[in-house]
Formats: C-alpha cells, structure tokens, sequence
C-alpha cells in the first residue's frame, strides 16, 4: 500500500473521501520537492460532520468495558510493529527528518500506546464523606465526550498520537487536524492504523484543512470540551482565545527557547556531546532544542574549540541515507527565516564561528557567539540549525540568561556536582529540566509542558487523566433529608 496515494483523503465516520472544498493541499517531499499527494480540502460543512460523527460514537465507546477498549491498542501497537519499514520511509519523505529520527519518533510513538493501553484502565473513583447524615458522596472520573487535536509539522506521528490515543483509551471520540506539510504522518496515517486495529466508525475523524478555509471552526464548534494543540505560542494564543470565549479547556503545548547550562565543573566533552544532539537533532525543529548553549567563562574556549569541531563533522543532505545528521527543513519558507536570522545577527555585530548556507531547503548549521545583547535572535525560537554560544561568570548569571526569555519549556544543566545542578534547574522557570543530560526528552509516565509562553497544562501519565477527563459528582441520600421549607 502506498500511504501516499491511498491516504490522501479525508476520514470522517469511517469513510475515506475527498474533501469537497474548492482547492487542494499539496504534500511536497521537502528534500527534493517531488510531489507526494494532493488533497481536496475539508469544508466547515466536513469539519461538522466529522464533530457530529464523533459525537454519535462517544456515547458508546464511553460504555464500552475498558478491557475490550484497551484491546484496540493492543492492536494498533502490533500494526506499528509490523508496519515500521513502511512507515519509518514515509516520515523520511514527508517530513524530511533524517533515518535517525523517524526512528526516534517511532520509539516514542510504540511507548505512548503501550502506555494508551495501560490508561484505558487508569481512571479511579472516589467516595467521600458528607456532613449529611445518610448521605453518601460518589465522585466519578468520566470522559470529556470529544476532544480536537490540532498537531504540529515536525513530529505529526508522535505528537498526533500522544493526544489521540489518550483521549480515545479514556472513553472519549476525536477530531484530528494535521499540520498541512505533514497530512499523511500526521493524520490520515493515524487513522488507518486504528481503522485497521478495529476501533469503531466515528470515534477517530480526520480533517486536512487550512484555516483560510475554515477560519476558527475547528475550535469553535459546539461539540468538543477540550482541544490540544501543539504549535506555536503566536497560534496558541489564538487558540486559547477562543477556547476560553466558547467555554472549552485548551491544552497547549508550544514553543521553547531552551538553554543548556554548562558549569565550571562540567565534563566538556560530555557537554558537547549533549549540546550538539540537543541543538541539531530534527534540523532544530524541535520544541526542546537547546536554543541557547550557556558556557561558564572559564571553559569556553575548551568548549567552543569542541563544539565547532563537532558541528563541522556533521553530515548534511539527503535524510534517506542512513550518514546524514541534517535534512532539509520542512519548507522553503523555514529555510528563509532560519538564514535571515543569521544573516541579521551576524550584521547586527554577532561572530560566525560556523556560517551555514541554504541549498534549497537544506539549511547547513551556523554557531554564533559575541551576539549583542539587544540581537532578535536572542529572543527567539529557531526551528533550525543555528546555535548560540553565551558565556557566563557563575551561577547566577547562568540563571539570569536561562531565565531572559518569554518562554520556558525545557532545559539543561551541566555539572560534575549532580545536587549543585538540582539547586541551579530549581531556579529555572521551565516545566522540564535535565541534569547532565540532552534537552530533548519526553517520556510517557512523566508530566510534560511548559510554563510562561511555553504552554498551559501537562500530558503525559496522570496528566492524560487529567487533561482528557473530567469530575462528576453523585450523591446518595440513604436516610431522609431535612428541608427548610
């Protein structure tokens, strides 16, 4: 089966059509432009229906025993497996990530369903007491009903999935809007695997739509409580917005500005390491990157010295060979904006210690250091190959630059005193932080997101409980109850 050609449709209620909008989204491989699929967009009249579907389903998926619910991840578990090879190449032409990395998103996306399976069961009552004689006080953990997810460009299967599956193993139905470049990966690719696993007609609707299509009806619409949305904090704040005037509970996962902390006492080379995978992993195109590379004075010649060295080294082009560290980025306009924001640093007075250049989408990395401290790019998010070096003197300047910044996603400190970079990541104003470790990490059991512009609310484990459920109260009046009048 060609995922490319099969699934450039539309699902919703089960069946795969074409959109019936006026015009087509086009599904480019970003590496060498070819052309992967085209799909006639969904309409306001389509993002109904789908809705309308998942509303018909929830009712009786949340009755559905949770044993025979978990049965379908279960199943879409072993569908992955078997399908790997086929769906590791198409996250290599669709997203332009490099063999490594789809890897990496297909690990994470086996341990998100292994831990869907175990949620189809995590829910737990309560019975509390009552100052009322007689009366007993049930609380029940049930589904929200239908939840939206509107998932991102640079890793759709993963982050696609660690909402979907969730929220459908808690009982709930789900209207699924992928990142345009990435409408197979992130969308329709998803449904097939749990139409295969045997999950019921209308709990799992895909849309492939644009917002100059449909404006803010997908997060409008009447019938969805929650959306999760996982993007940028420009777009985020848009969604907040109008969840909060229609009522509706926003999960935002957004962007970062991250900073790797290297101490006095770090091993450089480890540091390095760690700095140059958490940097260039993805082309940059990662939440967590380590944006900003923070280097104690006293080591950064050594450090830099290394660095350099190691970026250098890095093997840039095609993603299908297994030898390539840096792919392409996922569009023309992302390769525009990455190397004008080089380009604007450099002029501005930074020094390019590693000066990439363009060859198409293929962007090659950069390192910048002595960067003003009023430079754009300082503030920034880059979904990129580009690395900023900044020394510091101590700790608390360490902590200060960390700290300069709208966002506050992940991070991560360097040391060889393990408790001394406890005490430095308390001081930091992110959801996530790493002691002698990457920037990059998520896990399924481990509450995960941001704080400031980072995000709103968590995922992961209980969090999904959290996030995908919600409380009801019952109360049983045994005796007789006393009335005023």
């Amino acid at each position: 089966m060609s995922y490319f050609t099969d699934l450039a449709l539309q699902y919703i209620d089960g069946e795969w059509k074409p959109g019936s909008g006026s015009w087509d989204i086009i599904d480019f491989n970003p590496y060498d432009g070819e052309k992967l699929a085209s799909i006639t967009i969904a309409t306001v009249e389509e993002v109904d229906r789908a809705y309308r579907a998942a509303e018909r389903a929830q009712v009786a998926w949340a009755e559905t025993n949770p044993y025979a619910r978990r049965a379908v991840f279960e199943r879409a578990l072993r569908i992955v497996e078997e399908r790997e090879e086929q769906i590791a190449a198409t996250m290599v032409a669709e997203q332009g990530g490099t063999r490594l990395k789809a890897a990496f998103e297909l690990h994470l996306a086996k341990e998100f369903l292994r831990e869907a399976i175990q949620l189809a069961l995590r829910p737990e009552g309560r019975i509390l007491p009552s100052p009322v004689d007689g009366k007993e006080n049930r609380v029940y953990r049930v589904p929200v009903g239908v939840v939206g997810v509107i998932s991102p460009f640079n890793v759709p299967f993963l982050l696609s999935l660690k909402s979907v599956a969730p929220a459908l193993a808690l009982g709930n139905a789900v209207v699924l809007k992928p990142h345009q470049n990435t409408p197979i990966t992130g969308g329709t690719l998803v449904a097939k695997i749990f139409e295969d696993a045997g999950l019921p007609a209308g709990l799992l609707n895909v849309v492939v739509t644009d917002i100059a299509e449909i404006g803010d009806a997908l997060i409008e619409h009447p019938v969805p409580k929650v959306i999760s949305f996982t993007g940028s904090d420009r777009v985020g704040k848009h969604v907040a917005t109008v969840c909060a005037a229609n009522f509706k509970h926003a999960i935002l996962e957004l962007g970062g500005n991250n900073a790797l902390i290297v101490l006095d006492d770090a091993d450089v080379d480890y540091a390095v390491d760690a700095a140059v995978f958490s940097r260039f992993v993805h082309q940059g195109q990662v939440c967590m990157a380590a944006n900003r590379i923070l280097v104690d004075r006293t080591l950064e010649a050594e450090f830099t010295e290394k660095f350099v060295a190691r970026v250098g080294a890095l093997r840039v082009g095609d993603p299908d060979d297994p030898a390539t560290h840096i792919g392409p980025l996922i569009n023309s306009q992302q390769a525009a904006a990455v190397s004008a924001a080089v380009e604007q640093a450099v002029a501005a007075g930074a020094t390019a210690l590693v000066h990439g250049s363009a060859d198409g989408n293929v962007v090659s990395p950069s390192v910048l250091t002595a960067i003003p401290a009023d430079a754009p790019i300082l503030g920034q998010e880059i979904f990129g190959p580009v690395a900023l070096i900044l020394p510091f003197d101590g700790e608390d300047e360490a902590v200060r630059i960390a700290n300069d910044t709208p966002y506050g996603l992940s991070g991560a400190v360097h040391t060889g005193d393990v408790e001394r970079g406890v005490r430095i990541a308390k001081r930091i104003h992110t959801g996530m932080i790493h002691i002698n470790d990457g920037t990059v990490h998520d896990e399924p059991i481990v509450p995960f997101g941001g704080e400031k512009h980072s995000g709103v609310g968590r995922l992961n484990g209980e969090a999904m409980v959290e996030a995908f459920t919600t409380q009801k109260w019952i109360s049983v009046q045994y005796g007789r109850s006393r009335f005023p009048f």
